[in-house]
């Protein structure tokens, strides 16, 4: 019983897809794949050269640069919320804010996962815009759910004021960063901070909760600058002379210790992080080393039709994800929608849910087909019993969505399907084991709930650029928007010709504004998801999540292998 008993799973892509279909979904992915650099270089470029030049000729690095210098040589920078405020104006010259003005990733730093929060020099001297604060702390959100630590590169002149209504105020406001400061602290999750610029007002606040600050000489943290003071109290102060390392290193003890420059300071981070204690990873990976898929996770992007309607072997993207492409299905003949089961991710073990496409048997009519990308009764029963064994075996959870919804009609009412629905949502609502969430294709109205979407707080949400976050599809809306003035079979009813068109112009309208917006990019924009990442990407975001899942101790339940509920669920379930 100890050896999970992982199978072969998958084949050569070129066994369920012609060399046509491949190609063409390949040159599809492709397509939405430039669009996504293109609009990521748009954000990491900050305002532009010109205000990259004002920060080197200060003597300091970019945000970015330091974030680089920061990781481990080598290693990936997980950045999330990258597309937040992407395309939005603030304020009467309608400013952009790109990345909200706040770099947040996840970043291997002396071979620990850490969440960095870094300001970005480049855009408004690291100010704070609306979602600015939300970022934070979801950033910090992260960083509290996997107890990983938690690294602020601060460099901030506060609020940008001509928005404070729409930053200052409310339950997740600016001033939230600093409780969550404190709800770190006090879980025993370790703050390092590096100070490297202008700290004003809740910049100066968000490093001096950390267990370590250091500033360098070109730095200050101060309530009020130098310009409100003299202004309030007609002296004449520098802001340096205020809040520099003189005073807060050595007079009031705000900050530990000083470093000439933003390379020794991170040096210096890096070297505190070095003293915590080493990730947990290898302990409970035992004897499993890491081991690629055995199908390349770049094929990714030829197996995903770009439509949505179109379906696909789900086996064959849990193939291109998992170690060696090996994973034990659990309940295989019941619910025939859902594929529920453990593989490796980077040698460590995570359970996997993804909604199967196509046509499967229904159990109801073992004559009949119905459709997959739905969750019916005993779908849905599946995943919430694995979902709880997850919990209980502490096995962090992977759901890969690509659902439409629940079933309906006067069978799925008369079987109970609320019930059985709310008896998944609650399962995921209550869980503790990390769980992760993957918008592959259409994420759809219910079903993107019980599915761990992002109101049933996964730690992470990541969508790709195929991703179709919606209660409904923009043609069906439109439907039911005009149902009054269409027949049975969804024809215009209309007096004449003028007034059809009207009508069928409003339709169109209708539809196009939904898919607008159900681009992921506007779902990232406003937060609704935490990143977009490419679909051959998928395999090396995954396997930081879990690895990071797995870096702490001592604050989650994980079981050896050898007592896991899923066994005697196995077993219970196979008679």
């Amino acid at each position: 019983m100890a050896k999970v008993p992982l199978h072969p799973i998958g084949s050569p892509w070129d066994r369920s897809l012609s060399g046509a279909d491949f190609a063409r979904h390949r040159d599809a992915m492709a397509a939405l794949d430039r669009v996504w650099e293109e609009r990521r270089a748009e954000v990491h470029a900050g305002w532009g050269e010109e205000y990259v030049r004002r920060v080197h000729e200060k003597g300091k690095l970019t945000t970015r640069e330091r974030v680089d210098r920061l990781r481990d040589p080598g290693s990936e920078v997980h950045e999330f919320g990258t597309f937040c405020n992407y395309g939005e104006e603030f304020g009467e010259r309608g400013l952009k804010a790109p990345a909200a003005g706040v770099v947040t990733a996840l970043v291997r730093v002396e071979g620990r996962w850490c969440v960095v929060v870094a300001n970005d020099n480049t855009v408004a001297s690291g100010s704070w815009w609306p979602r600015s604060p939300e970022k934070i702390e979801r950033a910090q959100e992260v960083g509290l759910r996997l107890r990983l630590p938690v690294i602020y590169l601060v460099d901030c002149s506060g609020l940008f004021l001509p928005e404070q209504s729409r930053t200052f105020p409310g339950k997740t406001g600016a001033g939230h960063i600093f409780k969550r400061n404190s709800l770190l602290s006090a879980a025993g999750v370790p703050q390092v901070a590096g100070v490297f610029g202008d700290c004003i007002a809740g910049g100066g606040y968000m490093p001096i909760i950390s267990d370590r600050v250091y500033m360098t000489e070109g730095a200050y943290m101060v309530i009020a600058g130098a310009a409100l003071i003299k202004g309030a109290k007609a002296q004449h102060l520098t802001s340096q002379s205020i809040g520099g390392p003189d005073v807060h290193v050595h007079v009031s003890a705000c900050a530990d210790a000083r470093a000439p420059d933003d390379e020794t300071c991170i040096r210096l981070i890096r070297k505190e992080i070095s003293r915590l204690p080493s990730s947990a990873a290898a302990y409970y990976r035992a004897d499993a080393e890491p081991s690629e898929p055995l199908y390349d996770p770049s094929e990714l992007s030829g197996i995903f039709p770009p439509d949505h309607r179109v379906p696909y072997d789900a086996e064959q993207v849990v193939a291109r994800l998992v170690d060696s492409s090996l994973f034990w299905e659990f309940g295989a003949g019941k619910g025939r929608e859902m594929v529920c089961g453990v593989g490796r991710v980077g040698g460590l073990f995570c359970g996997i849910v993804a909604n199967r496409q196509g046509l499967v048997s229904d159990p109801d009519r073992p004559e009949a087909r119905r459709p997959s990308g739905i969750l019916y009764r005993d779908g849905i029963a599946k995943v919430a019993q694995f979902s709880r064994a997850c919990n209980d075996d502490g096995i962090p959870l992977v759901w890969l969505q690509d659902v439409s919804g629940f079933d309906i009609g006067v069978q799925a009412e008369a079987q109970g399907l609320l019930g059985y629905g709310s008896s998944l949502i609650y399962t995921n609502s209550t869980n503790e084991t990390p769980m992760f969430t993957v918008l592959l294709r259409k994420a759809s109205g219910a079903g993107y709930y019980a599915m761990a979407g992002l109101p049933y707080d996964p730690v992470m949400q990541l969508s790709t650029p195929l991703t179709r976050l919606s209660v409904m599809e923009g043609r069906t809306l439109a439907i039911g928007a005009y149902r009054t003035r269409l027949d049975d079979e969804f024809r215009v009813v209309a007096r004449d010709e003028a007034e059809r068109r009207k009508v069928e112009e409003g339709m169109r309208a209708v539809e196009e504004r939904i898919d607008r917006d159900m681009d992921p990019l506007v779902s990232a924009r406003r937060l609704d998801t935490d990143e977009v990442v490419p679909v051959s990407a998928l395999r090396s975001r995954l396997g930081a999540l879990v690895e990071a899942s797995y870096q702490s101790i001592g604050y989650r339940r994980v079981k050896n292998p050898r007592i896991w509920s899923l066994h005697d669920l196995h077993v219970l379930m196979d008679r």
